[in-house]
């Protein structure tokens, strides 16, 4: 199999070659050039490890072996504290929250990003290269990034947050960390901000001619792959013919694999994507219209996003694979803030999405109605989600996702039941620790120059 882009069809890739740039250098973003079908029957009682062997090898196999991926895979997930990795928990009557954040930071970016680590570092064993990982996080990407490349020889990882705009323990968890090659850069701007240095960065010649920069953002297909196991998982657990599954959503990356799934043959009958205020996505679908608003703090921060990076890959698919189409709608839309979608375009996407806006108020209220009802805290980020099975009918299963533990949201928590959740021992701790990061103005030459005094 071979990678192409978003913004060149004809592109021809190999999958170590798309690894280590994240982003193509046209700017687009790298997918398949085919999707590989999975038989679902042949993956009936299998174990989550086994399921995502069965997920992922068809993307990878000619240049990581079988038995490779395997280790790879069976050390991603072997101190995930929970005996089923990513367990369905049942609320009612077809109605289930599949709860993510069972790895080391708590949040459903450990799936992936683990993953990533260790598919990093065996291909670095084998060779004498280094990379520099770069990232923006609006939460939770930072600190399942770190975690993953901590230590690690030959990787230097650079995380830029939007300055004060991240949770306590979303912050803490990032800038206590004291691993000589971990470097966290507040930005002086919003997650947007951040992701549009990244970009710049990915695409600038001088930087890249000194250090191979890699992308751990869900810009980065691997982060897709390794995301879309859990669907089929989800859906594996359950005796049903078909299912929807409402996905809090941002960046776009996590309900892309979820279409991912479906793309390989997992039945799914709707996906609802869930923003908060930050509504772009909402926007584009409902009703075509791709604008940039200001961004909105809301208490769901890691959906704090106006410009949504992989909804370009959603964009490709439904426009039929139009590269050109592509390069022209993103040029415009990035220079002046707002584009508008074709009707044929926005029909095809409301065939597979059905899309919703949920305010603030509402998180609060759900995170309690949940409490009360069901005995059940959710994290702000998957009470919007929440919100939206709640009006679901029951004919067809509804998944949820829970998208990270409660105790790294206090302050919503706190807000909406009046008590704290309970917060687990490895977060407790970093309030203990020395936070160590750069306070930095919005600047792409300035973190440029940064970057590269360290590495």
């Amino acid at each position: 199999m071979h990678y192409l882009s978003t913004r060149n069809s004809k592109l021809n890739e190999s999958f170590l070659n798309i690894l280590f740039q994240g982003l193509s250098k046209d700017g687009g973003l790298f997918l398949p050039s085919e999707w590989p079908q999975i038989s679902i029957d042949k993956l009936r009682n299998c174990s989550y490890q086994e399921t995502a062997h069965a997920i992922i090898y068809p993307y990878v196999k000619e240049e990581i072996s079988d038995y490779d991926l395997k280790l790879i895979i069976d050390k991603t997930y072997k101190n995930f504290n929970h005996q089923k990795i990513a367990p369905l928990i049942n609320i009612e009557n077809n109605k289930y929250i599949l709860e993510l954040f069972y790895g080391p930071t708590f949040a459903f970016k450990d799936y992936a990003l683990q993953f990533l680590g260790n598919i990093f570092s065996h291909v670095l064993k084998h060779s004498k290269r280094k990379i520099t990982v770069l990232g923006a996080t609006s939460g939770d990407t930072g600190s399942a990034a770190i975690n993953a490349f901590k230590g690690k020889e030959d990787i230097e990882v650079f995380i830029l947050h939007p300055y004060n705009k991240v949770s306590e323990v979303q912050r803490r968890q990032m800038t206590t960390v004291d691993e000589k090659n971990i470097h966290n850069f507040a930005i002086k701007g919003s997650f947007d901000d951040c992701q549009k240095i990244v970009k710049e960065l990915f695409i600038n010649e001088e930087i890249q001619s000194k250090t191979s920069l890699t992308a751990v953002n869900s810009i980065n297909w691997v982060r897709i792959i390794a995301q879309s196991v859990y669907y089929f998982w989800a859906f594996l657990q359950l005796n049903t013919d078909k299912v929807n599954f409402i996905v809090p959503s941002g960046n776009f990356g996590n309900i892309f694999s979820a279409r991912v799934a479906k793309f390989m043959g997992l039945p799914i009958h709707h996906l609802h994507i869930v923003t908060n205020e930050n509504d772009i996505l909402h926007r584009s679908i409902s009703n075509g219209q791709m604008k940039i608003n200001e961004v909105k703090e809301t208490y769901s921060p890691s959906m704090d996003i106006q410009i949504s990076s992989n909804f370009e890959r959603e964009i490709f698919e439904s426009s039929d694979r139009n590269s050109d189409y592509i390069n022209e709608l993103m040029k415009s839309f990035l220079a002046q803030g707002y584009e508008n979608l074709s009707n044929d375009l926005v029909s095809k996407m409301q065939s597979i999405y059905q899309t919703h806006s949920v305010h603030d108020s509402k998180v609060l209220q759900t995170i309690k109605e949940f409490k009360d009802k069901y005995n059940y805290i959710s994290d702000p980020h998957t009470a919007t989600g929440l919100s939206i099975m709640n009006n679901l009918d029951n004919k067809i299963t509804n998944i949820s996702l829970g998208c990270a533990h409660p105790g790294k949201f206090s302050e919503a928590i706190n807000k909406a039941i009046d008590h704290n959740p309970d917060i687990p021992k490895m977060l407790k701790n970093i309030f203990e620790k020395k936070e160590k990061m750069t306070i930095l103005e919005n600047d792409t030459n300035l973190i440029k120059s940064k970057i590269m005094e360290l590495v």
